[in-house]
C-alpha cells in the first residue's frame, strides 16, 4: 500500500492536483452511474480546497454565500478547523459546519 502525504504537508500544487484527481474520479464515477462513489469523490475534493483557503478570510459573524446552494446565506458562529461552524439564514437555523471552500463572500460576483 502506497504512503500518501496528509494533505496538511502538501504544496498549492500538489493541492491543485489532488483536487483535479478526485474530480477526475467524480466524473468517470458520474459516468458510470456510481452516485455514492461520485458524492464521496466531490465532497472530498471540497475538503481539500478547504485547504487552499486562508482560514483568516473567514470572519466569525460575517455572513457568507454557500457555493453550488444558489440564494442561501451562511452565517459563521466560529471557525475549527476547515470546518466554518454556523447556521444557514433560511430554514430552522440548525447548527452546521460547512467546508470554508464552500463559503464565498456576498460582495464578489454573481
Amino acid at each position: 500500500m502506497e504512503s500518501q502525504k496528509k494533505y496538511s504537508d502538501m504544496t498549492e500544487h500538489e493541492l491543485r492536483t489532488e483536487v483535479a484527481r478526485l474530480m477526475e474520479k467524480a466524473r468517470k464515477a458520474e459516468q458510470l452511474g456510481i452516485v455514492n462513489e461520485y458524492a464521496v469523490y466531490q465532497r472530498k475534493a471540497v475538503i481539500v480546497q478547504s485547504y487552499l483557503v486562508d482560514a483568516k478570510s473567514i470572519i466569525p459573524g460575517e455572513v457568507y454565500r454557500i457555493d453550488g446552494d444558489e440564494g442561501v446565506f451562511f452565517k459563521v458562529d466560529y471557525l475549527k478547523g476547515l470546518f466554518a461552524w454556523g447556521y444557514r439564514l433560511s430554514g430552522e437555523r440548525a447548527e452546521e459546519a460547512l467546508p470554508i471552500s464552500m463559503l464565498k463572500p456576498l460582495k464578489s460576483g454573481k
